[in-house]
C-alpha cells in the first residue's frame, strides 16, 4: 500500500481536506512516505519541493487554492488508484547565484523562474551575458526574468514570453517591460546555458533578484544556470499531464 505524507496550505479548504484525506488514507512521517499529497494551489506546491528537495520524493498537488495550474483536481475518493496511474513530469530547477552590494554570496534554487525586478521608481539598467559573452550591454527595464519550461506559463507568460514544452531543453530569457532596446523580445536558450545579469548603477538604481520565493535584495551580478544534480518529480492525473496543459495553454484564448 502507498504510504502518503499529507501537507497543506494554511487555507481553511486545504486543511479541511487534509484531516478528511489523512482519515482516510492515513498519514505517515515524511521520511516514512513513498510519495507527498499536497493540498493547495501552485505557490504552495513550489513551497512544498523547497520543503522537501532533500526527500526526493514524488508530489501529487490537489487543488485547494486559487490558481492550480500545477494541481491535480480535489476529490476524497480514489486517491490511491490516481496516484498509481498518474503521469510523471521530472522538473530541473535553476540554482541562482547572487552577489549583493556588500559583497555576500547568495545561493537558491528556483523550480519557475529567477527574476530581477527593479526595487525603485527609476528603471533597471541590466548587462547580460551568456556562457561568458556579452550579448546586450545595456536593458533598462523594469527587470528580467530566467524561466524554466514548467514555469514558462506563470510569470514568464504574463510578461509575454514564450510557452515551452517540457521536453524542449531550452530556458526562456524574457524582459519585463523593456525601455532600451524597446523592441527587445527577449531570447530562448539552450538548456546548458548560464546567464549572467550585471547591474548598472547599483546603488542608484538597486535591483532586488527573486528565486521564486526567496529574495536577495541589492544585487550586484546575477548568475543563473539549471542544476541538473536535483530532480524534482510532479505527479499528474492518467490524461491531464503536465505536456498536455502547456500544450493547451497555447490554444487557450
Amino acid at each position: 500500500m502507498t504510504r502518503i505524507a499529507f501537507t497543506a496550505s494554511g487555507r481553511p479548504e486545504a486543511q479541511e481536506g487534509r484531516t478528511r484525506l489523512a482519515a482516510r488514507y492515513g498519514d505517515v512521517p515524511f521520511e516514512e512516505a513513498d510519495v507527498i499529497v499536497a493540498l493547495g494551489g501552485d505557490g504552495f506546491m513550489l513551497e512544498t519541493f523547497h520543503d522537501h528537495l532533500d526527500a526526493g520524493l514524488p508530489i501529487y498537488g490537489m487543488n485547494r487554492g486559487s490558481v492550480g495550474f500545477l494541481m491535480n483536481e480535489y476529490s476524497e475518493f480514489g486517491l490511491l488508484e490516481r496516484i498509481k496511474v498518474a503521469e510523471q513530469a521530472v522538473i530541473f530547477p535553476l540554482r541562482m547565484t547572487a552577489t549583493d552590494v556588500s559583497g555576500k554570496t547568495h545561493e537558491a534554487l528556483a523550480i519557475n523562474e529567477v527574476s530581477l525586478l527593479r526595487q525603485t521608481r527609476q528603471a533597471a539598467k541590466l548587462r547580460i551575458s551568456i556562457d561568458g559573452k556579452l550579448r546586450l550591454a545595456e536593458l533598462a527595464c523594469d527587470g528580467a526574468l530566467v524561466s524554466t519550461p514548467a514555469g514558462s506559463t506563470a510569470y514568464n507568460l504574463s510578461a509575454h514570453g514564450p510557452i515551452i514544452p517540457l521536453d524542449a531543453k531550452v530556458l526562456a530569457l524574457t524582459p519585463i517591460s523593456a525601455f532600451r532596446p524597446r523592441r527587445w523580445r527577449g531570447a530562448l536558450l539552450g538548456h546548458t546555458a548560464r546567464v549572467t545579469f550585471e547591474i548598472l548603477e547599483a546603488n542608484k538604481r538597486p535591483v532586488s533578484a527573486v528565486a521564486d520565493n526567496f529574495e536577495v535584495r541589492d544585487v550586484m551580478d546575477v548568475s543563473i544556470a539549471e542544476d541538473r544534480s536535483v530532480r524534482l518529480t510532479m505527479l499528474f492525473d492518467e490524461g491531464r499531464s503536465l505536456e498536455e496543459r502547456v500544450l493547451a495553454e497555447q490554444f487557450s484564448a
